[in-house]
């Protein structure tokens, strides 16, 4: 029966990756990929010789109802990302919800995610948090700052190394310097590392050491006399 799969890839370490995704990914009639020269590399790695499409940001809402009828024709089909579970922070949502408005059945492997393991590490609690994945990076990002800093559950946010000091200082002005946090960066690959402190202290240790690579940072939630009423100035 033809269906869509979504299939986590590694995010980093290419061994991260289940039997059964290689499995769907051997068998499916089409695969759908973020890059196709990233994911190239990985199932040549694992000797996939699947027929390859690009399905990205740029070009998903031209394309979605062509995949959505190639299925609906027989075809299974898989989609991946360039690494971790497609739909989150990454393409995926539209093409899912087109599928299910057709009656298309959906399935999504358990798989690799980069905010689990950094939310883990961080030491913080982890039964209540609050995926918050990318900021708005201008356009109603203070706005959204301010409505969490009386958050309670411990916060997630994904960053771009190039933003990651600006928004740690962002952060220790809105949620209080001394607010904890940690900082992963690499997750998984050679250089995988976890900085823990007060968003202060990050800040001041990444304004000296220029942060690179895929970067997810954990903020602990406020506590009492912790809601980020008063702004802190650096």
């Amino acid at each position: 029966m033809s269906k869509l799969f979504i299939v986590p890839t590694p995010i980093g370490n290419l061994e991260d990756i289940t039997l059964r995704a290689l499995r769907v990914l051997r068998e499916a009639d089409l695969v759908l990929a973020e890059d196709t020269r990233t994911s190239g590399i990985l199932l040549k790695k694992y000797e996939i010789s699947a027929r390859m499409e690009s399905h990205h940001k740029f070009n998903e809402h031209k394309t979605v109802e062509s995949v959505r009828d190639k299925i609906l024709s027989g075809m299974t089909v898989a989609l991946i990302s360039d690494a971790g579970t497609p739909g989150i922070s990454d393409p995926g949502f539209l093409l899912v919800r087109t599928c299910v408005e057709a009656g298309i059945e959906v399935e999504t492997l358990p798989g690799a995610t980069a905010f689990v393991p950094a939310l883990v590490n961080s030491g913080f609690p982890c039964d209540r948090f609050c995926f918050e994945g990318f900021l708005p990076v201008k356009k109603g990002r203070q706005t959204k700052l301010r409505e969490l800093s009386a958050e309670r559950r411990t916060m997630i946010f994904y960053e771009s190394p190039y933003r990651l000091v600006k928004t740690l200082g962002e952060f220790a002005q809105i949620f209080g310097a001394e607010r904890e946090a940690s900082v992963s960066r690499e997750i998984s690959k050679v250089h995988d590392t976890t900085h823990r402190g007060t968003l202060g202290g990050l800040y001041e240790y990444f304004k000296a050491h220029e942060p690179k690579g895929e970067i997810v940072v954990i903020v602990k939630g406020g506590g009492e006399n912790e809601a980020g009423d008063e702004e802190t100035t650096l």
